[in-house]
């Protein structure tokens, strides 16, 4: 059986010394930690701006680097193992380890502890950070971060700490978050980022694509009839979120944004493009 390339580190030139055996290339490396520095980077199909954004990394999040030449890098996410090409600038070492997830939608990173100063960087939730300090400014407590930005405690959540016990409720904290292709943040975000994002967040993990969630995520259900909220609806390239039995909850393509509507609507005009429902399946 071939290996799927958007979760194994393989090329003619170069290859994840852990496949060695199962793919030919003309050299094995063993992959180097390192860990996300910037608040989104783009992870994409090759080096260079004009190539396709397959996912995103977030603040914090680890990696393995294979390769690092004319300032790209290339590199498999230890989170959902997928891989790709990240700009050199945005990757930076492992420690400190986070401690902390933002759990609001987006926040700001201050230069320090006050509300009126510029903010230095804008955050999305799912970002990881390592809190060092805390301090109090006027009524307002703030974390202090290893980087010696500071943000709203409010926005913070101990790592590992689920966000909500409904990962539908996360999902639609991000109502209206532009549509992206390949985006998994609430700086812009696409279907199946949407799905990945949300579960995670919730504690439960999903792989990256659509088609990989079809094919593995949750158990199927044979009717539509027994979709309730938090089950996933399919199509041939797109994923939804049920809301309630009636109601879709989607990074839309149409719309650019993630909407709710209802699914017999989605249906009727999601078909014309890419075809009928193909499975609904059950987190």
């Amino acid at each position: 059986m071939s290996l799927d390339p958007r979760l194994h580190a393989f090329r003619d030139d170069l290859a994840d010394v852990r496949l060695e055996g199962q793919v030919r290339a003309e050299r094995f490396v063993k992959g180097e930690g390192a860990r996300c520095i910037e608040p989104v980077a783009d992870l994409r199909a090759g080096r260079g701006h004009d190539t396709a954004i397959g996912s995103q990394l977030l603040l914090g999040e680890e990696v393995l680097v294979f390769e690092r030449r004319d300032g790209w890098a290339w590199v498999q996410s230890a989170r959902d193992r997928y891989v790709g090409y990240v700009e050199e600038r945005a990757l930076g070492p492992v420690d400190p380890q986070p401690t902390h997830t933002v759990s609001a939608a987006l926040t700001f990173a201050y230069a320090e502890p006050e509300l009126r100063t510029k903010p230095a960087r804008t955050l999305s939730l799912g970002s990881e950070v390592t809190v060092t300090d805390e301090v109090e400014q006027r009524g307002n407590r703030y974390l202090i971060l290893s980087t010696g930005e500071a943000v709203f405690h409010r926005h913070l959540t101990p790592l590992g700490a689920p966000l909500s016990d409904d990962y539908v409720d996360i999902a639609e904290s991000l109502i209206g978050t532009p549509y992206l292709w390949g985006g998994g943040s609430a700086l812009g975000i696409d279907c199946s980022g949407l799905v990945q994002l949300s579960l995670r967040l919730a504690g439960t993990e999903a792989q990256r694509d659509s088609d990989m969630q079809a094919a593995g995520l949750g158990v199927e259900l044979q009717e539509e009839r027994l979709l309730r909220r938090g089950d996933l609806v399919f199509w041939k390239g797109h994923v939804g979120i049920m809301a309630d039995e009636a109601t879709l909850l989607h990074a839309s393509g149409y719309a650019m944004a993630v909407v709710k509507e209802p699914l017999a609507d989605a249906i009727a005009r999601i078909g014309t493009v890419y075809g009928g429902v193909t499975v609904r399946r059950r987190v």
